[in-house]
């Protein structure tokens, strides 16, 4: 599925994310920036051992924040690590840290001059996010942000896992168009 926001491409896609050949892919990290598992040993693995240096470099990151590195061995020229919230009751600024992530991996994408972007769905795997409300907190996000930059990035990409988390995305941007 496939959206035109101002001059930005909002698409929705299943795949796997270490393949994209976007500017940069973003990375479900930990604080600790110290790899693990899910999308986070994916990128790691795919992309080699120079991620995990310059992660160790820049030491860490806070959640809802982001930082940026090289691709490694991926297509994508950028890793951007951001880290979303570990969902507990929806009561704990989870809404509001999982917003800031997404957000700050697109600022950053934009200081960087990058004109491409994949996401894949933050927090939704093993920090326990409930997907649905996590793909409305994503695409709420991105697409405030899409009609606010003024140097907005070509094209912005969700690369879903499942057939079920694409469903979800796809679902949620039906309803946030209208």
């Amino acid at each position: 599925m496939e959206i035109k926001i101002n001059s930005t491409t909002l698409s929705l896609v299943k795949g796997d994310i270490t393949n994209e050949e976007t500017d940069a892919i973003v990375n479900a990290a930990n604080s600790r920036l110290a790899g693990g598992g899910g999308v986070d040993g994916a990128i790691h693995r795919a992309g080699g051992p120079k991620i995990m240096e310059e992660c160790r470099k820049i030491g860490g990151c806070p959640t809802g924040s982001a930082v940026i590195t090289t691709g490694g061995n991926l297509k994508a020229k950028y890793v951007i690590h951001t880290v979303g919230p570990v969902y507990r009751d929806g009561k704990d600024r989870e809404a509001e840290l999982l917003s800031s992530a997404y957000r700050k991996s697109l600022e950053l994408a934009v200081s960087k001059g990058l004109k491409s972007i994949a996401f894949p769905s933050i927090s939704t795997g093993a920090y326990g996010y409930p997907i649905n409300e996590a793909a409305e907190i994503a695409l709420r996000t991105v697409i405030e942000f899409i009609k606010a930059a003024a140097a907005p990035l070509q094209i912005i990409r969700f690369v879903l896992f499942s057939d079920k988390d694409l469903k979800v995305y796809e679902e949620t941007l039906k309803k946030l168009k209208s």
